[in-house]
């Protein structure tokens, strides 16, 4: 009999080619994933239920980095794989973060309708920012913040990093500093968030993130949604401490269509799509099911999260 491969949401076009020719893939349905040896996980949650739900499940393979919608223990005690594919999703990830750092600060959306609503002032309206000389802040200087970086480097800005895990090379990295937080928040006009969601990330920019920055700073985020609070942010926007905001990720998320968020001019939100991109898609989905593929097979992947599956 075929193995059964889980897919937890639609294919993009293209992606079903990459699957071996023996295995029957089937979901994003839940009513077969107990019959599944593995499962390409994209954003939908993992929690202790469904991994115990799933009795023959040998992997559960992010098409993605991120790996907090996994309960990693109840994966390991289940002697559940869980692999990642930490590489392909940074470059497209990088760009997108510089693509709402431009439509946050240049206003490009409000532009275009004033343009359409028939309006005149279009040069007296116009609210962007100029960004080279300005100061940013990086929270993260992974696979991503220190893409993101290089990039704002070149467009001329002056970048602050902080990243209490890396020694960053200053000489070779697009960062001018590397600083603690709280330094960070106080000098920079823009923050554009790169770190993972953890215990210690989480509401990392509340209340008292956002009074200790400068007024007018522009906030980027294209990491995890709950790293920003966002009762917080909104506040924040409502007194004018943030001047815009560019978003890929949210709390919760998706936002209904009626948030807050989604209804405001120097705000610009975008549904977790900063991976989704042609090579990106290719590059996540190729990785996440050779993971699965080199697990079926009885070995050991290189981007493995949980390790210690295999000690137990």
């Amino acid at each position: 009999m075929a193995d059964r491969i889980y897919i937890d949401r639609p294919l993009p076009p293209g992606m079903a080619a990459l699957f071996d020719a023996g295995w029957e893939v089937v979901g994003p349905d839940g009513v077969e994933l107990a019959t599944c040896r593995a499962a390409i996980a994209g954003a939908s949650l993992w929690p202790a239920t469904r991994i115990a739900s799933a009795t023959r499940l040998e992997v559960i393979s992010r098409s993605g980095i991120g790996f907090d919608s996994v309960d990693l223990g109840a994966a390991t005690a289940a002697g559940v794989v869980v692999c990642n594919t930490p590489d392909a999703p940074s470059i497209s990830t990088a760009e997108h973060a510089i693509s709402l750092l431009m439509a946050a600060t240049k206003f490009t959306a409000s532009n275009a309708n004033r343009l359409r609503a028939g309006r005149s002032d279009f040069y007296a309206a116009n609210e962007a920012v100029e960004l080279a000389e300005a100061t940013i802040g990086v929270i993260g200087h992974g696979r991503i913040g220190s893409r993101v970086a290089r990039m704002v480097s070149a467009i001329g800005m002056h970048v602050l990093v902080c990243d209490p895990y890396v020694d960053v090379d200053l000489a070779d990295s697009g960062a001018d500093e590397q600083v603690d937080l709280s330094e960070l928040l106080a000098r920079s006009r823009v923050v554009s968030v790169h770190c993972p969601l953890t215990d210690e990330t989480r509401g990392l920019l509340d209340a008292a993130a956002f009074s200790a920055m400068p007024d007018g700073v522009v906030i980027i985020n294209t990491a995890r949604g709950a790293v920003v609070d966002t009762r917080a942010l909104i506040d924040a926007l409502d007194s004018g401490k943030v001047y815009s905001a560019g978003l890929d990720v949210t709390d919760p998320e998706p936002l209904e269509p009626h948030h807050t968020l989604l209804h405001r001019d120097n705000v610009v939100v975008t549904p977790h799509i900063a991976s989704a991109t042609d090579k990106g898609r290719l590059r996540m989905y190729a990785g996440a099911i050779e993971n699965a593929r080199q697990v079926l097979a009885g070995q050991r992947p290189v981007d493995v999260v949980n390790p210690e599956v295999y000690e137990s």
